[in-house]
């Protein structure tokens, strides 16, 4: 598919085996609720994208999102180091967008921030089939990792689904594949693939629920002798189709609706994470958090991102269960209005 966006001004719906050349969303026939055609200053203060790029081992654990929310840009940036439980993160926010570039093509081109001596910058490479995070701060840190789905084969998990009465959000994850780089920071220097380090990535657009909510679980790493990696939501990317699913080496394994238990005013306490078909059972046990809170009237937010580690049981049909013990992983709970 070249195009998101069809001739006559409606998206494709679906999970699809690859992702679209491009999300054309100004070629999206976008209307009110009521059926008033809206125009170009319409669609560009409602589309939104993100891209996210997590690292996930035993030894270090970090995460790097950016976000175009037209009135907004913002992005974030956490390590974490498990033996010690020292923590550094940044965050940067830039009034309508200055500063920074968001593509719109999921298997190419580059998304980047800038604020003074900081850089935050997600490339994807449609050649390779390469995704790389490059971060450089002021304060000496850097991170460049990379990963790619062809070396082993990996099938991503593509789907776009509607959102609300109008809108609609295409949505790329990848879990479960190992990652190569280098880290250095104040907590120290690492290489990523000799740390046995995984990967996760997301890349979001489209016309999502002006107020809205999910839950969110992520897991990579070693299972025995299988590769795996899980992406699990509630709340969102679930309207006809869902994007629950794991990955073992690579093979994309779909899954029901996930619920999702959990103490929001405590959210290291334990998690439950089950699916109604049976395939998903585990326990997320929180070992740091990442939050922000924003409330600018227009634009709020109220965000946890929790690393922590899984265990308990996959179910693939007709397959042996695979056993998830302490791998390490994410979860989210987060509020939104944009």
């Amino acid at each position: 598919m070249d195009r998101l966006i069809q001739t006559n001004g409606q998206p494709h719906y679906g999970i699809f085996p690859a992702a679209p050349g491009v999300i054309n969303y100004r070629d999206f026939d976008f209307r009110s609720p009521m059926g008033r055609k809206l125009g170009r200053l319409a669609k560009w203060r409602r589309f939104h994208q993100f891209q996210y790029f997590g690292l996930i081992s035993e030894e270090l654990i970090g995460g790097c999102a950016l976000a175009n929310l037209s009135l907004l840009s913002v992005g974030f940036v956490y390590l974490f180091h498990p033996a010690s439980g020292r923590m550094i993160k940044r965050q940067f926010k830039l009034p309508l967008g200055f500063a920074s570039q968001f593509s719109q093509t999921p298997d190419d081109g580059v998304c980047e921030l800038r604020s003074g001596g900081n850089v935050l910058r997600l490339e994807n490479s449609a050649a390779s089939r390469e995704k790389r995070l490059l971060v450089e701060l002021d304060d000496g840190s850097r991170i460049d990792a990379r990963f790619s789905e062809l070396q082993p084969a990996f099938a991503p998990m593509c789907i776009n689904t509607r959102a609300g009465s109008n809108g609609w959000v295409y949505a790329q994850k990848v879990a479960g594949v190992r990652c190569s780089g280098q880290v250095h920071s104040t907590l120290g220097t690492f290489d990523l693939a000799q740390i046995n380090a995984f990967a996760h990535h997301d890349w979001s657009a489209g016309y999502m629920r002006p107020e809205t909510h999910w839950n969110w679980a992520c897991l990579s790493g070693q299972a025995g002798e299988q590769r795996v990696g899980l992406n699990v939501s509630c709340g969102v990317n679930e309207t006809s189709f869902t994007e629950n699913c794991f990955w073992l080496d690579g093979e994309l394994l779909k899954v029901d609706a996930v619920h999702f238990s959990f103490d929001r005013e405590q959210p290291l306490r334990p998690w439950s994470i089950t699916s109604q078909d049976g395939q998903v059972a585990l326990s997320f046990e929180g070992h740091g958090l990442h939050q922000e809170r924003l409330n600018l009237g227009l634009l709020a937010s109220n965000f946890k991102q929790i690393f922590g580690q899984f265990n308990g049981v996959l179910r693939p049909f007709g397959r042996p269960e695979v056993r998830i013990d302490n791998l390490w992983g994410f979860v989210e709970d987060q509020y939104a209005k944009w």
